[in-house]
């Protein structure tokens, strides 16, 4: 059982007080207080039935099969009609045949929807991300300042990215030094894993940069850990299908959904077809789960000028393509990086106004989207 102590008051209250929030977040709270168990450890369980040097379309052929039937067992185990501690361990597992395949996209890179196919194994660097097969890490710790029911959060940021934000607020490891950081091995990651739980995470949280470019050494690092803890992807979520397919693994998502505008997304980041991709993986997202939906907090960060062609069609959509999910609607923009020594971004060179945040807050509540516990 968490412990309360030392939390935000909101880190609690949103748990005593707000039912709308357990019901959302019901198998976050479940794996909290050990009613179940998270879904990597499940994967562990699961006999892929495959041997790991058969060709890639039989790899992913036995990744589809389970993967379709990978919901139905979670909402056995989760509704006590299957004992996870009954099921065996597999010759080979359905985390290893994702570690598998996640190695094999390494070869010709497709983790992101940039889909450079550069071969990081042999020390190629992605055409976006710089990086080769290794991973780096900024910083590991337990973070107070994410969303009242995520705190505390065992953050881990990445170096690197895959957009180029003209605004970011991270650019010094996503974009101008993603070489820095500590280099880290799946088995270093893991230990980083448990001892942020040791000291209290509610979740380990893969934050950056991006964790995207980082995929494989994320995944095979589950291998070297046995701690029921919250998975959790916090991303721009432009990654590849495949991708997705196997991120089945995580429990909980926190996505940023930052444009509507695929003109936006290309002007601000640097970014083709945003729209059609992210809102693809959204919807995949949602299907994942031990009930009827993903569990997902929304991150949409309003941006001056943008609320009519970005913020009030991103609500729409949620309301209608992912009602049960979360959605902090963010006034922490700033105009940083390159926007205020650059004419070019003179339109988002300034805060939001209270008028914006009021218009989109108002809009919020008439869509029915449940965006104040996390906002």
């Amino acid at each position: 059982m968490m412990v309360w102590r030392l939390l935000r008051p909101d880190a609690k209250k949103v748990w005593d007080d707000d039912s709308v929030v357990k019901t959302l977040l019901k198998r976050y709270w479940d794996i909290i207080n050990e009613k179940t168990t998270a879904k990597y450890l499940i994967t562990k369980r699961i006999d892929a039935k495959v041997e790991l040097n058969e060709d890639l379309p039989k790899l992913w052929n036995a990744h589809e099969r389970i993967r379709k039937s990978f919901k139905n067992m979670i909402q056995r185990i989760d509704s006590g009609e299957l004992e996870y501690d009954s099921l065996d361990n597999p010759k080979v597992s359905y985390l290893e045949l994702k570690v598998e395949l996640a190695q094999r996209m390494l070869e010709e890179c497709i983790f992101c929807e940039r889909r450079c196919r550069v071969n990081r194994r042999e020390g190629e660097k992605g055409t976006w991300c710089k990086l080769d097969e290794r991973a780096r890490i900024s910083s590991a710790f337990l973070h107070h300042g994410e969303e009242a029911p995520l705190v505390p959060s065992g953050t881990i940021f990445f170096t690197s990215c895959n957009f180029c934000c003209v605004f970011c607020q991270n650019y010094d490891i996503s974009q101008v030094y993603p070489e820095n950081g500590v280099e880290i091995s799946p088995e270093k990651l893991a230990s980083i894993s448990r001892n942020l739980r040791r000291e209290g995470a509610r979740n380990i949280n893969y934050v950056g940069g991006e964790p995207t470019p980082n995929l494989h050494v994320i995944i095979e690092s589950l291998q070297y850990s046995d701690i029921n803890v919250t998975q959790l992807w916090n991303s721009n979520l432009y990654c590849s299908e495949e991708t997705m397919k196997l991120l089945d693994i995580m429990d909980v998502w926190l996505p940023d959904l930052k444009y509507y505008s695929d003109e936006c997304a290309k002007e601000f980041s640097i970014v083709p077809n945003y729209w059609a991709v992210v809102s693809r993986n959204l919807k995949m997202a949602y299907d994942y789960g031990g009930l009827d939906h993903g569990e997902i907090i929304i991150r949409h960060l309003v941006m001056p000028n943008h609320v009519d062609c970005c913020t009030l069609p991103i609500l729409e959509w949620i309301a209608e393509n992912c009602p049960k999910s979360l959605v902090n609607i963010m006034a922490q923009y700033r105009p940083t990086h390159l926007v205020g020594s650059n004419k070019k971004y003179s339109s988002i060179n300034r805060r939001p106004t209270s008028a914006e945040m009021d218009k989109a807050y108002k809009y919020a509540d008439e869509l029915g989207i449940t965006w104040k516990p996390v906002s």
